[in-house]
């Protein structure tokens, strides 16, 4: 079985500890995605601004990888906050293509660099 390592330039470079994705025939498993730029710096703004930049990185991952949100299967969102729930969710669905992959969200006690938001998805290739 094939297994090839994956990462995008448009987002930022942690390819010491992780690849941004690992692609095997018929999946690609997408790293979690804090809502950072190019650059790893988190962007500003609250836990709208946070989820939609999660959803590009992933989605720039995707492209990377040869696929796109269309072939999402399955997503996790970690949230800081519960209480984000509903704000995350008005983001999610106006982004995320219909119909919605199947997703699980929980809370997180902490997520990297004490973000608010982290989320990861596996994508058929």
């Amino acid at each position: 079985m094939s297994v090839e390592k994956i990462n995008s330039s448009e987002n930022a470079n942690f390819s010491h500890i992780l690849s941004h994705a690992t692609k095997v025939p018929g999946l690609i498993f997408i790293s979690g995605q804090v809502p950072g730029d190019k650059d790893g710096q988190i962007v500003p703004g609250g836990i709208k601004e946070h989820a939609a930049q999660c959803i590009k990185n992933i989605g720039n991952v995707l492209e990377a990888a040869g696929s796109s949100w269309e072939k999402v299967v399955k997503v996790n969102v970690y949230l800081k906050d519960m209480d984000n729930f509903a704000e995350m969710n008005e983001v999610y669905e106006k982004l995320i293509p219909s119909p919605k992959p199947a997703r699980t969200c929980i809370q997180a006690a902490k997520l990297p660099n004490d973000v608010d938001i982290e989320m990861e998805a596996i994508a058929a290739a």
